[in-house]
């Protein structure tokens, strides 16, 4: 079976990366990389350090992290010694009657269980052919966003310069496929493609898949639909210099690039400091161990750092009371979400282009 150090090294060699870059993308020291690779733990300070660097890792290296943290339990437990005392004892003899009734318990709990699933079965089947039956739903979009849940031959209506389109979630597999008026799109989770609805040869729509199971229709997919013309024609500018680490977004700039291309979306941290009062929410995206909405009053001079994998979203009473820096891949970039006085809602995530190549970018919401 493939230890825990050997899925690290295969995963990365079939990226091709080597440990300088992978430290650079994930702020990671090449002492930690290569201690994980080996499966020498003892170098970690604490056992939280070594869960936080484990996930980090496989997370980056698009691993199952789950599973990699169920390895490293396991040889965990394997490394264990068992005590000299337990080795030494004596195993206890058992009084004669023990075992006949210890046979009967188990019948008893074997035809209890049985009896239990039955129960159970009946009693799921209506609600299942009730989530079978769900009838498609309608949708209107209204504004230049909208973040829907839609499920199998949802609709969504949108309407561009006086005429209204229709795009409808036709299949939930290994992608999601949408039907739009120029044809079929599949995109898989934080993909995104742009849509020329009218067929005037300009894209109008930007749909980025937000959070779905592959081959759960159940679950549905989580999508967003942005109008990208918001930006060009109400008269909003987008300002970008990667080469200088700056990300300006003036007024209600739809969306700008902060990292330009990467093949992992890698974690980052936002990091904000406060210039006045201001109150502030902020929100994980698509890390189902950490969901919720934080939100405190933050007070001129303090700091938050927050971590994420995929995204973040944030809610500001005022745009210009804090100062917004995003930390990734061994570089810092400034961005700016707005004007004085302002109420911003806006996102910074990974979405995935049809490249297979990741960008980081920032996007406005409507307040």
């Amino acid at each position: 079976m493939e230890s825990l150090g050997e899925k690290f090294k295969a995963a990365r060699n079939e990226k091709g990366l080597n440990l300088d870059q992978v430290s650079r993308e994930t702020n990671i020291s090449i002492r930690y990389l290569e201690a994980m690779e080996t499966e020498n733990f003892a170098v970690f300070p604490s056992e939280p350090y070594v869960i936080g660097f484990l996930k980090n890792y496989s997370g980056y290296l698009e691993l199952d992290v789950q599973k990699i943290i169920s390895l490293y339990r396991a040889l965990r437990i394997q490394e264990q010694p068992v005590p000299v005392e337990q080795l030494l004892k004596k195993p206890p003899k058992l009084p004669g009657f023990i075992l006949p009734v210890l046979v009967i318990l188990l019948v008893l709990g074997a035809a209890g269980w049985g009896i239990y699933t039955l129960i159970t079965n009946w009693q799921n089947a209506p609600v299942q052919s009730a989530a079978a039956a769900r009838r498609p739903v309608e949708y209107m979009m209204e504004g230049n966003f909208m973040e829907r849940r839609l499920y199998r031959n949802d609709t969504v209506l949108i309407s561009v310069d006086n005429e209204t389109y229709k795009l409808e979630l036709y299949n939930l597999g290994e992608t999601v496929t949408i039907r739009t008026p120029g044809g079929s799109r599949s995109l898989d989770l934080g993909q995104e493609s742009i849509v020329d609805l009218n067929n005037d040869g300009i894209p109008e729509l930007r749909i980025t898949v937000a959070d779905f199971a592959k081959n759960n229709a159940d679950m549905g997919a989580l999508l967003h639909f942005i109008l990208t013309d918001s930006a060009v024609f109400t008269g909003y500018d987008i300002d970008v210099n990667v080469s200088s680490g700056a990300v300006s977004a003036v007024s209600s700039a739809s969306s700008a690039t902060i990292i330009p291309s990467s093949v992992s979306a890698y974690p980052f941290t936002l990091q904000v400091v406060f210039q006045g009062y201001c109150m502030f929410r902020w929100e994980i995206l698509n890390e189902r161990d950490r969901p919720g909405t934080n939100q405190r009053y933050f007070q001129r001079g303090e700091l938050l750092d927050i971590q994420a994998q995929n995204g973040i979203r944030i809610w500001s009473s005022s745009a210009q009371a804090a100062r917004f820096q995003v930390i990734g891949g061994g570089r810092t970039y400034t961005v700016e979400i707005g004007s004085a006085g302002e109420v911003v809602v806006t996102e910074i995530r990974w979405v995935r282009d049809e490249d297979s190549r990741y960008r980081l970018i920032f996007m406005r919401l409507e307040a």
